[in-house]
């Protein structure tokens, strides 16, 4: 069996502005629609290994979400610590998020922790959820300690935390740092517009940092990926992760529009069936493809209990 570590954190959301009435929808959110997608798309073959904490107040439901995914390792738990767990409330307008708002916060990752964790993995993928699942330095001990490929979706550690627990758009200092410690970026439009300048000279710069693949999701208009010339989702040396020859790039669009009920989580759903099929050997466009597909379908479901069941293309009762 192959094994998938997944870094990233449960959030139990509170969600104003999606239903039909003026009362919030309460669900797990957060790495639960990347685990849902990882349980749909991923092969037989291989596990997922949950790196994740969760709050001692929501430990047993978080534990038992992860009970119904038939892909985690044996009997894999989240790791429980005192801290609440991340709570966030978003509201909508128009299916357009206008305001989201964390509180609760598990403590991140540091390498002491981590590193014996990864040594039996073949592959991770990293998800910013909070943008605190673990700091620099331990990301780039991870990135010298971890001979696996590595994808991260850097999406909340480019929101900054006001007083109150409101996000707010902020690039994060040493970027390019940060993107040096991964083999697989994946941002969204408004985080790519973070770094200034144009579309092909910023995707150089972050190829040049040592990035070999750099996903760019657009949402309805699907995604937009800039590569080095010969990408494969394996783990390189130093001298092979560096840009040599033309970058390649394309846009690759939504099939089919779907009824849009819920964005919530669709990058989510996005990077998982990605960096799965990726694992499995299929090329970019490909595995975009079907990424764009499951963050269609994610539109037309609420929350992350039960998706996977629809990602499969079962019926199910929401």
């Amino acid at each position: 069996m192959k094994r998938l570590g997944v870094i990233g954190t449960m959030v139990w959301d509170t969600i104003y502005g999606r239903g039909t009435g003026d009362d919030p929808v309460e669900e797990w959110g957060g790495i639960g629609y990347a685990l849902a997608a990882l349980e749909a798309t991923l092969p037989r073959d291989w596990q997922i290994v949950p790196l994740i904490k969760v709050g001692r107040d929501l430990a047993a439901q978080a534990n038992e979400f992860l009970m119904n995914l038939t892909h985690r390792a044996g009997a894999a738990r989240f790791v429980e610590v005192p801290e609440p767990n991340n709570r966030v409330t978003l509201r909508y307008q128009e299916l357009v998020r206008s305001a989201e708002k964390m509180s609760g916060g598990v403590p991140p990752w540091n390498w002491e922790e981590l590193g014996p964790m990864v040594q039996d993995v073949d592959a991770l993928y990293v998800n910013f959820i909070s943008g605190f699942e673990m700091d620099l330095d331990t990301a780039l001990r991870l990135r010298r300690g971890f001979t696996g490929p590595i994808y991260a979706d850097l999406h909340s550690l480019f929101l900054g935390v006001m007083a109150d627990g409101l996000r707010v758009p902020e690039l994060p200092s040493e970027v390019a740092t940060w993107f040096s410690c991964f083999d697989v970026v994946q941002l969204n439009e408004s985080e790519m517009g973070l770094l200034g300048g144009d579309a092909l000279e910023v995707a150089a710069r972050v190829l040049a940092s040592g990035v070999r693949l750099l996903i760019v999701t657009l949402g309805p208009l699907g995604a937009v990926y800039f590569s080095v010339p010969s990408f494969t989702f394996a783990r390189l040396d130093d001298t092979d992760r560096r840009v040599m020859g033309p970058i390649r790039t394309a846009r690759i669009p939504v099939s089919e529009a779907a009824h849009a009920l819920d964005p919530t989580g669709c990058g989510d759903v996005f990077g998982a069936t990605v960096v799965s099929f990726l694992t499995q050997g299929l090329d970019v466009v490909e595995a975009i493809r079907r990424g764009n597909e499951n963050a269609a379908r994610n539109l037309t479901h609420r929350g992350a209990t039960d998706l996977h069941h629809l990602l499969r293309g079962e019926i199910v009762g929401k």
